[in-house]
């Protein structure tokens, strides 16, 4: 049986918030981290909302999400130590990467950069 990360039981809407912190403290704004989540997951505004008002765990939102953004494997860099390219588990791969385009919309990183030019 494979290891289950503690972090995949932890819901979108306890993650959400510190998402948002990061971006504000550095002058962005929800409005664009939603986009920036939007772009990876296919999920709408009302999507985005009811995954934060339902709690559900980052595998249910992933699960459940419309659909990964097919350019998302053009996601590369350094995450938490890690290559984000090179993470087998697609689960944790899925995380890293919104982990890392959020890292990017904090960082100052153009918005047609972030979301790959699309």
């Amino acid at each position: 049986m494979a290891q289950q990360h503690r972090i995949f039981g932890m819901s979108f809407a306890s993650i959400y918030p510190l998402y948002v912190a990061k971006v504000e403290r550095k002058d962005r704004s929800r409005e664009e981290l939603d986009e920036v989540l939007s772009w990876l997951t296919g999920y709408d505004d009302v999507g985005l909302r009811g995954a934060i008002a339902d709690g559900v765990d980052l595998e249910t939102f992933f699960d459940e999400a419309p659909g990964l953004n097919p350019h998302a494997a053009e996601i590369t860099g350094v995450i938490c130590g890690v290559r984000v390219e090179e993470i087998e588990d697609p689960l944790m791969q899925k995380i890293r990467y919104m982990d890392k385009l959020v890292d990017e919309l904090a960082r100052g990183k153009r918005m047609a950069s972030i979301l790959r030019g699309s």
